[in-house]
């Protein structure tokens, strides 16, 4: 998509030029280094929104305002979405990712809810089975930063493995979710099936002019940790709360919920790469927003 036809172009082009000045004076490190932290804050920009919204509610909101605050962050991550359709930062082939990674994560916090793993303190008008509507768009995002970050990026996946074997392991990552709360957790199969089906595939990723490559695996670790973080900010904000943390006052999460985060990454991966197919993208040299 050519800048010159976006409807932000006449933000975009001025913002993108003063960067591209900036960036030209510093040595290429830097400014391949920078510029990837401009392009990952770019592709964040849905999960930055509603992170953002989260902390601003859980200060601001009071208890007599006219909507509750769980429905005012469902209405707010609607309005964001909108906007960025219409704005063209987001496709609909992404918003088909975020869609179908929404109702993956209602139906799993439908469940975890139900069996005590977490809650929801407030309360909301719109919900199904106690969960607040606007959670499967905290869900989303994660699908918003993988379409977007490829997209931004113009990454390309070498060694991709065959898409049935990808699949298969989503689903299983998603029902041991149901069934590890009534026989045995069987996580650690699915971590050592995630390394062997995964351990050969590359990311090949743009910041600026050089391609640089990192193991999905290695990538995959490091957005663990960033959704971790995340999750501590939804605790903070009493968004969600876990069963201890009702108890004992708020606390950092366990770090084994990286290990959550790890899994759940991989079933976005895979609605990622089944709806947007980058890589076919990628050999028909589609260029970025």
């Amino acid at each position: 998509m050519q800048v010159n036809n976006h409807p932000l172009a006449q933000w975009l082009q001025p913002l993108r030029r003063i960067i591209k000045n900036f960036i030209g004076k510093l040595p290429l490190p830097i400014a391949e280094f920078l510029l990837f932290g401009l392009k990952m804050a770019w592709s964040c920009l849905f999960a930055a929104s509603l992170l953002l919204l989260l902390l601003l509610t859980h200060y601001l909101w009071q208890p007599n305002f006219v909507i509750a605050r769980y429905d005012f962050l469902l209405v707010a991550a609607i309005i964001i979405q909108s906007i960025m359709l219409w704005t063209k930062l987001e496709s609909f082939e992404e918003l088909k990712v975020i869609m179908a990674y929404h109702v993956v994560g209602t139906i799993m916090e439908i469940f975890k809810t139900h069996v005590g793993s977490w809650e929801y303190p407030e309360y909301s008008l719109i919900k199904i089975g106690g969960v607040p509507l606007f959670t499967g768009f905290m869900y989303g995002t994660v699908g918003s930063f993988m379409a977007r970050a490829i997209r931004v990026f113009e990454m390309y996946f070498e060694n991709y493995p065959k898409q049935i074997h990808t699949i298969i392991i989503a689903i299983l990552i998603y029902i041991n979710f149901f069934s590890h709360h009534y026989i045995w957790d069987f996580r650690y199969i699915i971590f050592a099936l995630i390394a062997l089906t995964y351990w050969r595939t590359i990311i090949h990723f743009r910041p600026m002019d050089r391609v640089y490559k990192m193991p999905l695996l290695l990538s995959a670790i490091l957005s663990s940790f960033f959704m971790w973080v995340a999750e501590n900010i939804g605790t903070f904000t009493k968004t969600w709360i876990y069963p201890s943390q009702k108890q004992a006052g708020w606390h950092l999460v366990s770090m084994q919920k990286m290990g959550a985060w790890f899994l759940l990454l991989f079933i976005s991966f895979t609605i990622v790469m089944v709806i947007l197919r980058p890589n076919q993208r990628h050999l028909a040299k589609q260029k970025p927003d």
